[in-house]
C-alpha cells in the first residue's frame, strides 16, 4: 500500500497535471470504487473545476469548485494517469475524468480496493478514516510530547501503534520497520514502555526519513508509480526493510524478519534489543 511519501508524490504530480483543468464527463467502469451512487457522483463533478489537491494521511482530497471535494484512497495499487482521450483504455480502469482540453484523468487499480467518496468541502473530516487519523507527522502540529503521551496510552506493540494511524498519520509497514530501526527500538516494545527519549528519537527519525522519502519520490517496491508514470527511488535506501538476513548497515548483525500482526517485520537483533521484562505484545 503506498504510504504518506508515496501518496504525497502523487498529490504532487497530480497538482501539476490536473489543477485548473475543467471537467466535461465522467465514466464509471467498476461502480464500487466509488462510495456514492454512480450515477449523481458523474452528475455532481461534471461541469466542476479542479481547484487544488490536498492530502491528509494516505488520502488524496481533489478541492472542486462549488465546495465539492473528491476523497480518493489508493488501497493497495491505485493509480492516476493522465492521457489524451484518444488513448486506449487499459483493462484496470475503473473512472474516467474528462476534461474540456481533450484530456483525461483514468484511475486504475488491479485489485480493485481503491475508494471515491465525493462531499461537501469540510465534511472530509466526518469520513471515519479521516476522523481519527493522528497528526500529520510533517506538520506542527506532530509535537514530541504529544506524540509520548500518545504511545502511553497503548499496551499493544509499538509498531502496530504506529500502523494503526490514530498516533500519526501516513506510517506503514515499510517506514514503520525504517524509523525503528534508526531508533533502535523493538518493534515488539509495547508502546507504554516507550521512554521519553526514545519517544524523542523516533519523532525525529519519522520526519527525517518522511522528507527524505518525498525527496526521492517515494519507495517502489512492486508497482507504485507516481503521476507520471515514474517510479520511487527511495527502496535504494531502505536500511532494514526488505533486506534479511544481510548485515545491519551499523553493527554487521544479520538482519531478522518475524511477523507482527501477520506483516512481515524487519528489525537488528544486536540493536534493537527488547528488554527481558516487557510483554510481547499482540495485534488485537
Amino acid at each position: 500500500m503506498p504510504e504518506l511519501p508515496e501518496v504525497e508524490t502523487v498529490r504532487r504530480g497530480l497538482k501539476a497535471l490536473v489543477v485548473g483543468k475543467k471537467i466535461v464527463d465522467v465514466q464509471v467502469l467498476w461502480p464500487k470504487i466509488v462510495t456514492n451512487d454512480s450515477e449523481e457522483f458523474k452528475q455532481q463533478l461534471a461541469g466542476r473545476t479542479i481547484e487544488a489537491i490536498d492530502r491528509r494521511g494516505k488520502y488524496l482530497l481533489f478541492r472542486l469548485s462549488g465546495h465539492l471535494t473528491m476523497v480518493s484512497h489508493l488501497r493497495m495499487e491505485g493509480r492516476y494517469f493522465l492521457n489524451q482521450s484518444d488513448e486506449p483504455v487499459t483493462k484496470h480502469t475503473h473512472v474516467i475524468i474528462a476534461f474540456t482540453d481533450r484530456t483525461q484523468l483514468r484511475y486504475a487499480d488491479v485489485r480493485k480496493f481503491g475508494r471515491m467518496t465525493l462531499l461537501k468541502t469540510g465534511q472530509e473530516n466526518q469520513l471515519s478514516g479521516i476522523h481519527a487519523l493522528g497528526p500529520e507527522p510533517l506538520s506542527p502540529d506532530f509535537q514530541v510530547a504529544d506524540f509520548y503521551q500518545r504511545l502511553q496510552k497503548h499496551k499493544k506493540n509499538i509498531k502496530a501503534v504506529l500502523l494503526d494511524q490514530h498516533t500519526v498519520a501516513g506510517l506503514g509497514n515499510i517506514y514503520c520497520d525504517e524509523v525503528l530501526w534508526l531508533s533502535k527500538i523493538h518493534p515488539l516494545l509495547p508502546a507504554n514502555r516507550v521512554t521519553f527519549t526514545q519517544a524523542q528519537s523516533l519523532h525525529a527519525a519519522i520526519q527525517a526519513e518522511l522528507k527524505k522519502a518525498v525527496a526521492a519520490g517515494g519507495t517502489t517496491i512492486r508497482s507504485y508509480v507516481d503521476a507520471n508514470g515514474d517510479s520511487g527511488h527511495f527502496q535504494f535506501n531502505l536500511h532494514v526493510y526488505g533486506r534479511e538476513g544481510q548485515p545491519c548497515e551499523r553493527c554487521g548483525a544479520l538482519i531478522q524478519k518475524i511477523k507482527v500482526g501477520g506483516r512481515g517485520t524487519h528489525f537488528c537483533p544486536q540493536e534493537q534489543v527488547l528488554p527481558a521484562d516487557s510483554t510481547m505484545a499482540v495485534i488485537q
